[in-house]
């Protein structure tokens, strides 16, 4: 795909002083409505010149997946339309190795005064922002950021004693009872005067290649990127499945969740607009006496809240996409097994809800949220794989691909968190297949080899009578795999791990504590588990036009092309387990010693990043399990994309809609989805754990307040 590089010019428009010119960087907030950068800039009178640079290799090993970039290029089409309605004229594009290099360049090409944009809170973005407003008061350049993703900044929300929350539960209600509530969304511009751009030329933005032409086909059968259809759908959901919203978001094989969260992640939609509309509902029926609804507002809400509690913590954490937060959990010895790897993203593991769910993650580049989170849960307490791979595959596949949910949602089901879900509790996929896909359909729609079984057996073929089987035309082994490894042996292989976690947590304590520090310190020397190179699915690199030497390193795809049915039940079931150096990742780190300073004003953020983390995690397990040939104690920290869009009826569409993760099956304590999860922390059970130094010191009277089915998928709104 690319976007128009046309030379066309905008017509002129109001008043204001003739000799300002204002660049409109736009990032991941491609909208006109409740857009404070664009408006600021429209406001200030004279030219506005909005732009958009595309240099994906400042992402590093994050280089945007094949469906996020497919959602990109018709989100842009639409963005540039919306602009030359409103008077601008086209959307200036360029490509780039280096973003801050090209806007550099763009000011000078425009003989712009001034740089508006809206803040992003990734690590990777809050270094790239401090150095381009350092560069611009170099160049005399006036440097205007604005708050357009979150309700709240993150150095607003502080505890009593003016820190940062650790848990998420007392974040939230901190959220909800600010003495001044978010800001209400702005309106669009009445028209921009972009001025004469025709000695300002755009780059053609490339974003698939003739290879994904026909599996990117697919997803506009049931998308519809761009600002206008986000706000269509925020109107479909709540006029009509949010009042239903805290029974339904249960159900994975129906349209009930509000899949609103590609249009919030690429900032097609305002969270403030999302939060303001969805209170006024909650207010009309809770006039009204309608409990049930009032309460469908309350869950829905708390979902914002999850999104907003990943940017805070990607910014107070800026290594959480990397090393879990939790220090002893560097100790767990994760299994290095890329086999078991291939065969979980292949949907071939020979658990039903497993299978489909990755199946349909293959196919359409989406998930329910309670379907992420079984998947997860299964790579991480079953496979025992390093959650970091597990977090990266989302990043690659996901339509809502967010590295701060993803990291938010992996560091969870890790038990990353103070309040993430137990550790030793294995969900039973099982279980989980009944509770949230009680008749089959959704196993069904997507594992049609077992398509004609029983309701009774569809979650268990296994157990199965041989007629059954015989009769439904499932030969296990042949047509559709025994499981790969049983729970009781994952289980028992678990509270090994742990215990092995536990006694090397201890070593290391007592040798720190003979030593000069108390505790165990930060583990941000812990080289993170590498990527498995088949990992490495983007497309090739298009070289940059601001900045050479940029990698074309060929990419593997397979993994991102829609499949047939056929092919993917013809893949291979095993596969040799290949060895891999334990090398380092080659992202660039964040910077050790740099601090925010919120400007004077609450919408200049003056920042770039620190971060200490610590460890890693994981989990595993039926019949002939097969080990792993090689065994790591150093883990890394993934992250989980948080699951949502908006609601449209999809019934026998491309992309089936679900909805919320889902709880465990073994635990009593996740088994119930209508309350919040009250469970004893990693802290509380093994008071002998030392967080990172760098953390404040947990309140006792804290317990974990995070909803089962908003645990994993902050990015799953609804």
């Amino acid at each position: 795909m690319s976007v128009s590089s046309s030379s066309s010019m905008g017509g002129g428009g109001g008043g204001g002083d003739a000799g300002v010119r204002t660049v409109v960087w736009f990032r991941r907030d491609l909208r006109v409505e409740d857009n404070p950068a664009l408006a600021a800039a429209a406001r200030a009178g004279g030219e506005v010149v909005p732009a958009y640079v595309w240099a994906p290799e400042e992402d590093g090993a994050y280089y945007p997946g094949r469906v996020s970039r497919w959602w990109l290029s018709q989100s842009l089409k639409h963005l540039d339309a919306s602009l030359r309605r409103l008077g601008a004229g086209r959307l200036v594009t360029r490509r780039s190795a280096d973003a801050v290099i090209a806007l550099l360049q763009l000011v000078r090409d425009t003989g712009a005064t001034q740089l508006f944009f809206n803040h992003l809170y990734d690590p990777i973005s809050l270094v790239r922002d401090h150095r381009l407003k350092q560069m611009m008061a170099v160049e005399g350049i006036i440097v205007q950021s604005f708050n357009a993703d979150l309700l709240y900044e993150p150095w607003e929300v502080v505890d009593d004693e003016g820190q940062s929350f650790t848990m998420f539960a007392p974040f939230w209600n901190r959220c909800l009872s600010m003495p001044y509530d978010p800001a209400a969304p702005l309106l669009p511009p009445k028209r921009i005067n972009s001025g004469d751009l025709s000695m300002c030329p755009s780059d053609d933005l490339i974003f698939e290649d003739d290879s994904e032409r026909g599996s990117n086909a697919l997803l506009a059968r049931a998308w519809s990127p761009g600002w206008q259809n986000a706000d269509k759908a925020l109107t479909a959901f709540l006029n009509g499945p949010l009042i239903h919203y805290s029974v339904n978001r249960k159900k994975a094989d129906s349209a009930s969740t509000s899949l609103l969260s590609p249009y919030l992640h690429f900032g097609e939609l305002s969270v403030r607009k999302v939060f303001h509309l969805v209170r006024m509902k909650q207010l009309v029926w809770s006039n009204e006496g309608n409990r049930a609804a009032e309460e469908s507002c309350t869950l829905f809400l708390r979902s914002i809240g999850l999104r907003e509690y990943s940017r805070y913590l990607s910014f107070n954490h800026p290594c959480s996409h990397e090393k879990p937060l939790l220090a002893h959990l560097r100790f767990f010895p994760w299994m290095v097994n890329e086999c078991h790897f291939k065969i979980w993203r292949q949907g071939r593991t020979g658990y039903p809800l497993v299978d489909a769910g990755m199946r349909e993650l293959w196919a359409t580049g989406w998930l329910h949220d309670r379907i992420r989170v079984v998947v997860s849960s299964f790579f991480v307490k079953v496979l025992q794989l390093p959650w970091r791979w597990g977090m990266k595959y989302f990043w690659d596949t996901l339509l809502d691909a967010d590295l701060e949910s993803d990291a938010l949602g992996w560091q969870y089901i890790s038990g990353s968190l103070p309040d993430g879900r137990e550790l030793d509790r294995i969900d039973n996929p099982q279980l989980e297949g009944y509770k949230f896909d009680p008749r089959g359909e959704y196993v069904r729609r997507w594992l049609p080899e077992l398509a004609r079984l029983p309701t009774e057996w569809i979650h268990h073929p296994w157990d199965a009578p041989a007629s059954v089987l015989q009769a439904a035309g499932v030969e296990l082994g042949s047509n559709y795999p025994l499981p790969i490894v049983g729970l009781d042996a994952a289980n028992a292989r678990l509270q090994e791990a742990l215990s092995e976690m536990w006694q090397l947590e201890a070593a290391s304590r007592a040798a720190m504590d003979n030593g000069m520090e108390e505790g165990l310190g930060d583990s941000s020397e812990v080289p993170p588990i590498e990527f498995p190179q088949e990992l490495q699915m983007e497309i090739d690199r298009e070289p940059a036009r601001v900045t050479a030497n940029v990698p074309t390193t060929a990419r593997r795809r397979e993994d991102q092309m829609v499949p047939t049915m056929t092919s993917s039940l013809n893949r291979a079931e095993t596969e040799i387990s290949a060895d891999f150096l334990n090398s380092v990742d080659s992202r660039a780190e964040v910077p050790a010693h740099v601090h925010f300073e919120p400007g004077t004003e609450r919408q200049d953020i003056v920042h770039t990043a620190a971060g200490n983390a610590a460890g890693t995690n994981v989990i595993h397990g039926h019949n002939n399990f097969q080990q792993p040939q090689h065994r790591m104690r150093n883990a890394l920290a993934p992250s989980v994309s948080e699951a949502s869009s908006g609601w449209t009826g999809r019934e026998g569409g491309v992309v089936p809609v679900w909805s919320p993760p889902a709880a465990s099956g073994h635990s009593e304590t996740f088994a119930s989805d209508e309350a919040d999860i009250s469970s004893r922390s990693y802290l509380d059970r093994h008071p002998q754990s030392h967080r990172l130094m760098n953390w404040s010191q947990l309140s006792q009277s804290l317990t974990t307040g995070w909803e089962v089915e908003n645990s994993v998928q902050p990015n799953l709104i609804g």
